[in-house]
């Protein structure tokens, strides 16, 4: 948690840093690309946090990989951490900024758990319950499978939650079983 307060706060001056040079699309990429690499290469998340690598060499590692490829905003948050000894921030920097980027561009954040894919015309009518719900022209929804709910789904919106999950109905029916079965019983 006290990484994730430190890692809004560089967020926060990334993002006005970006905002006042014209670089916010650019930056926001280069985040997603860095977060994308974070989630498929467990190894590279390891390096980062790893205390017997050492910081110098890390930051070799991270101009290599990405000086070609990213603005200098970006590269220069990069170079800011790593020579403080804040590298393991970079992953949950790159997460936070895309948080703060939608907000920043008033696009509206939704969770949708379901038990199976879901298809074009299901995914619109999810877009326009979240519009709804959250007040937004535009939404991002970041859908997950889970087979256990059995059918239906979980959709999440700011603080608010649909749980529409056949697995859900079961347990509250269940509940109410066993509540009648030992009222019952004295």
């Amino acid at each position: 948690m006290a990484d994730l307060r430190v890692a809004s706060r560089y967020v926060k001056s990334l993002l006005g840093l970006a905002v006042e040079k014209g670089a916010v699309e650019a930056v926001h990429q280069d985040m997603l690309m860095f977060s994308k690499i974070c989630k498929e290469n467990r190894a590279f998340v390891m390096m980062l946090k790893s205390p017997v690598i050492r910081h110098d060499k890390k930051r070799d590692i991270l101009e290599k990989i990405f000086a070609a490829k990213m603005n200098p905003l970006s590269m220069a948050i990069i170079d800011i951490l790593t020579r403080k000894n804040r590298e393991p921030l970079l992953p949950s920097i790159a997460t936070e900024f895309h948080n703060a980027y939608n907000v920043h561009k008033g696009i509206g954040q939704a969770n949708i758990t379901t038990s199976l894919p879901m298809d074009n015309e299901m995914r619109e009518v999810i877009e326009s319950i979240v519009r709804k719900l959250s007040d937004r022209k535009l939404v991002e929804i970041d859908e997950k499978v889970d087979k256990d709910l059995i059918g239906g789904f979980i959709l999440n919106v700011g603080d608010r939650q649909i749980d529409a999950s056949i697995k859900s109905k079961l347990r509250t029916l269940s509940l109410k079983f066993n509540e009648n079965y030992y009222i019952k019983e004295f």
